[in-house]
């Protein structure tokens, strides 16, 4: 079964990502005089609402190495990257001859702005190198993605994203071309942040109650939060070693690694107006990257994206099947074609 459908339709949005404008997190967005954090009830920081990460989705994940340590776009920058987002508008538009790509309607462009990369430190933006023991055990996962990318042997040669699991804690909070949703909500001693790309939703307790046992362990690990004057901090932790983080969460032998269970995520919310909070998440995995590094930019509000709706995917609907059987199909067609052959 053959689904470079999915990859063609990426290939066509990596087009329009190549190099990005957008400032750091830190520096796109900050408060007014006159903007006051508002409260809840009870007298905690009030985050909540829909902050979807669609206006970042035109910065890519890794700075251009050309820029060197420069994380800010110049005009000319930004003026080429609105230019390129237009030719991927009229791609979706459809041809003269009336064909559609497979894509069009589904994908956000985002907005042009000047940050160089998503990732912020190291001051390069590129993310660090793996330890060798990971280079060990990425260079045997994309051998085997592939092999078996285009004809699965079983659900296990499919990525988490295709069989509609999870992109991750990290994943599922990356600008992508599609669903970038992030919901907070509030109660007294506990925050969820919930992820409109694969229904994801954390419970973060706020009580300073310890992390589960280490016996525990699962996709979006286990969190607690805990407040630093205005700012939501979070870690997470208990992993279960079994997702991607990368430039996209499917792990398509795209930069990045399937992170150990090992890994510590540190996550910031910081509300700094009406619109925007400013998020950063450092990633600590001490068995897969040399040390530590830190993704930041805003999530801002949009005009009507009020609600997230579901995501009704489950094991990749039918297609975890007709991949399978596709894959069963054509090794049948090609045996007996070689039978054929052999006959003749």
């Amino acid at each position: 079964m053959n689904y470079r459908y999915r990859l063609i339709a990426l290939a066509a949005f990596a087009v329009t990502v190549m190099m990005v404008s957008a400032q750091p997190a830190a520096k796109t967005a900050t408060a007014t005089k006159t903007w006051k954090q508002p409260m809840t009830p009870w007298g905690d920081p009030d985050l909540q609402g829909v902050w979807p990460s669609t206006s970042m989705i035109q910065t890519p994940m890794e700075r251009d190495p050309k820029l060197g340590t420069r994380a800010v776009l110049t005009d000319e920058e930004v003026a080429q990257k609105a230019a390129r987002n237009k030719q991927f508008a009229r791609i979706e538009t459809g041809s003269a001859n009336g064909r559609v790509p497979i894509a069009a309607g589904w994908f956000d462009y985002g907005k042009p702005n000047r940050q160089a990369s998503l990732v912020v430190d190291p001051p390069d933006g590129r993310i660090p190198p793996l330890t060798p023991e990971a280079q060990v055990r990425e260079a045997a996962r994309k051998k085997q993605w592939d092999e078996k990318k285009d004809s699965p042997d079983t659900w296990l040669d499919l990525t988490t994203w295709d069989r509609c699991i999870t992109l991750g804690p990290v994943g599922s909070v990356l600008p992508f071309a599609y669903n970038n949703g992030q919901q907070i909500s509030q109660g007294p001693g506990y925050v969820v942040f919930r992820n409109e790309m694969i229904h994801e939703a954390r419970v973060i307790p706020l009580d300073g109650r310890p992390h589960a046992s280490p016996q525990v362990r699962s996709w979006m690990g286990d969190s607690r939060g805990h407040w630093e004057g205005n700012t939501l901090v979070v870690e997470t932790t208990n992993f279960n070693g079994q997702f991607f983080i990368g430039s996209q969460g499917g792990g398509f032998g795209d930069s990045g690694a399937v992170a150990t269970d090992q890994l510590r995520l540190l996550e910031r919310f910081t509300r700094v107006d009406d619109d925007t909070i400013n998020y950063e998440v450092t990633i600590d995995d001490p068995k897969t990257w040399t040390k530590p590094w830190k993704i930041a930019y805003p999530l801002r509000r949009e005009a009507n994206y009020d609600y997230i709706y579901e995501y009704a995917c489950h094991e990749g609907n039918i297609f975890m099947h007709d991949a399978l059987a596709g894959a069963r199909a054509n090794e049948k067609k090609a045996a007996e074609a070689a039978a054929q052959k052999g006959v003749k």
